[in-house]
């Protein structure tokens, strides 16, 4: 019979390597919420699709690192700036270089597409702000009142205004129509990071790292109110989709506001570090989170955060009387965003114009298009989402599948975490105990589970778990363990006895002797334990340690959990990185003159690790095909033996 199960609010979906190198700007999709773009320090865009293991396209052309990406509303064109200036936009269904723009002098900090026109808006570290034509290929108009770098560039949902958040801890607001500044929101203490416009009423709303986030009223130009007490500086926010709160990835955790007047709905616990992105799709949140060259992605259920309405009074403030409602709920405060009628029919893309309009005669777009290249390195994925058979399905959807949220692990105790910190009782109302609970998510489970082939090293419950697996074959072998560790202390001096001076054991001749005992026991579990300790000390390795743990890669190299897998693919890096190099020579040396036993010794340990090696090297080739961090793995380790071939 099914067993109902409650699912988790929030979880990690997926951790990718998204760059030979350190990952410096990554977005979402926010039309599917399921495409994702990262720039690295290898000069490469990448693009993926949320929760799937493989990069879809890789696009190269840019000559420094890219600082800042932006995907265009129907996610069909992406813009990318690099460190030395340069903006380059590629076609994602053409799968070519569009257009490349000059004009900056120093990094590109942010971009930003016009909703419904084509023209691309880019700031920069010289405090400048550029307008660019796609088309034409051009700066159409230049922004000039910033003092310090341009951090965040958002158009209006109506495509008149452009509000740009900058390093001088001003934001400022621009008439695209009449090329001048139309207002400047002062106030912040520190940073603007992130400006985010309401998708329907004239309000804007900008963090900073001042810890703030302040809410700007666009028809009086003056400010609403301010969210203080951030736990760290404010990087992404993100307004729900019907406008009824704004969602702020702070540090570990997400946090939903309200702000007339200024108050917390809920506050969900999400180890995301310092998310860099946000999109929602079906009801979840998805935040994207960038370290080095890792980029994490993890999903809120929204159906299980309070969104507006059930937020007691303030304690302290209960004296004052709370804000009537207006006559109409549904009725907007503010004004409305009045938007082209033109956005029922797709706007005409660069790519259906002529081609003389859309190439220019100039030897530069030539050279352009032989320095970019969008480099497809998965066809299933890039056919299935940016060229479908017709123009009404599409992949990404429009309305995917939700992601399955997994089981919670210990109800009692994740109802205890999601609880607000003190410090957040203190700051803001508490929820009132009068509402009733929401009604746990379950999912139908099935009662027995189908053992997986490959057990990951992180999970929520343990799954297939044998004690079997872990215990020694037979008794005599439990013996030679305790015969191998047990220690018996020397006699006392009291007794009679002296006590000899012991040198300090040497390192590599303890290491040899754990992993022969471990060998003899024939423990896996145990051979992995020790190794961890090992690959941690590169100089405990010698020829000796080398041809007693290779027949256990082996073994570790094909065994069903992938704590296993990591642990032997780090040990045979170790030995063919320090190795290899020695065993050819050894092996590919003339024969010495007279006798010398030590050569011989070492020549003949060289012979079994060159044995032993090519035997793994038929099982490293075997897996050259997985996918993901496994898959790159396996053929860097298959580089590293080309020499054996």
């Amino acid at each position: 019979m099914a067993t109902p199960v409650v699912t988790k609010t929030a979880w990690k979906l997926q951790e990718i390597v998204a760059h030979a190198s350190n990952v410096s700007s990554l977005v979402l999709g926010k039309a599917s919420g399921r495409l994702l773009a990262t720039g690295g320090d290898d000069c490469r865009v990448n693009l993926w699709s949320i929760n799937k293991p493989n990069c879809i396209m890789s696009l190269t052309g840019h000559t420094s690192p890219v600082e800042s990406v932006c995907l265009n509303n129907p996610e069909e064109l992406i813009v990318a700036g690099s460190q030395s200036g340069s903006i380059r936009i590629w076609d994602l269904e053409a799968a070519k270089i569009l257009r490349t723009l000059m004009g900056h002098k120093a990094d590109i900090c942010s971009l930003d597409f016009h909703p419904y026109s084509e023209f691309v808006a880019s700031g920069s570290q010289d405090a400048n702000i550029k307008l660019w034509d796609i088309r034409r290929k051009g700066c159409v108009f230049q922004y000039r009142g910033h003092s310090q770098a341009v951090r965040c560039l958002r158009f209006s949902p109506d495509g008149k205004w452009l509000a740009s958040a900058a390093d001088d801890h001003t934001v400022k607001l621009w008439d695209l129509a009449a090329g001048k500044m139309m207002s400047e929101f002062p106030g912040h203490t520190g940073p603007v990071n992130v400006v985010e416009f309401h998708p329907n009423e004239y309000l804007l709303a900008s963090g900073s790292s001042d810890r703030t986030i302040r809410f700007w009223d666009l028809e009086k130009f003056r400010v609403v109110s301010c969210i203080e007490g951030e736990p760290g500086p404010v990087r992404s926010v993100l307004f729900n989709p019907d406008g009824c709160c704004l969602y702020s990835g702070c540090q570990d955790s997400l946090r939903v506001y309200g702000w007339e007047p200024e108050r917390c709905f809920d506050v969900v616990l999400v180890n995301w570090g310092k998310v860099a992105d946000l999109a929602i799709c079906n009801d979840q949140l998805i935040g994207v989170a960038f370290s080095q060259s890792n980029v994490s992605s993890y999903v809120v259920d929204l159906t299980r955060v309070t969104r507006t309405g059930t937020v007691a009074r303030d304690p302290v403030q209960d004296h004052r009387p709370l804000a009537q409602p207006p006559p109409n709920p549904s009725a907007p405060l503010r004004r409305i965003y009045e938007r082209p009628s033109t956005t029922c029919s797709k706007p005409q893309r660069v790519k259906q114009n002529s081609e003389s309009e859309r190439r220019s005669p100039s030897n530069e777009d030539d050279r352009d298009e032989r320095e970019s290249r969008a480099e497809i390195q998965n066809a299933e994925d890039y056919n299935e989402i940016f060229q479908p058979k017709n123009s009404i399905s599409r992949t990404p959807p429009r309305r995917s599948e939700p992601f399955p949220a997994p089981p919670e692990d210990d109800a009692a105790t994740a109802k205890e975490a999601a609880k607000p910190s003190s410090a957040m009782d203190v700051q803001f109302p508490v929820p009132n105990p009068e509402v009733p609970p929401r009604p746990p998510v379950v999912a139908s489970t099935a009662a027995a589970k189908a053992e997986p082939a490959i057990i990951p090293a992180a999970r929520n419950e343990p799954i297939g778990l044998k004690a079997s697996d872990f215990l020694p074959v037979s008794g005599a072998q439990c013996e030679a363990w305790v015969e191998t560790f047990t220690f018996v202390p020397p006699p006392s001096p009291s007794q009679g006895h002296t006590v000899p001076h012991c040198p300090s054991p040497d390192g590599a001749l303890f290491a040899q002797t754990s992993v022969d005992s471990a060998v003899a026991i024939n423990d896996l579990s145990v051979v992995v334990d020790l190794l961890n300790i090992v690959n941690q000390k590169a100089s405990l390795w010698k020829l000796d340690l080398c041809t007693t743990v290779l027949p256990q890669i082996e073994k570790l190299l094909q065994s069903k959990y992938e704590s296993y897998v990591q642990t032997g693919c780090t040990s045979l890096k170790l030995i063919l990185q320090r190795f290899l190099p020695l065993i050819t020579d050894m092996l590919a040396a003339p024969p010495s003159v007279g006798v010398d036993i030590s050569r011989e010794e070492r020549l003949h340990k060289c012979r079994l690790c060159y044995k032993q090696l090519k035997s793994i090297s038929g099982l490293v080739k075997s897996k050259l095909g997985l996918s993901g961090r496994h898959g790159s793995t396996f053929r860097e380790l298959h580089l590293l033996m080309a020499s054996l071939d």
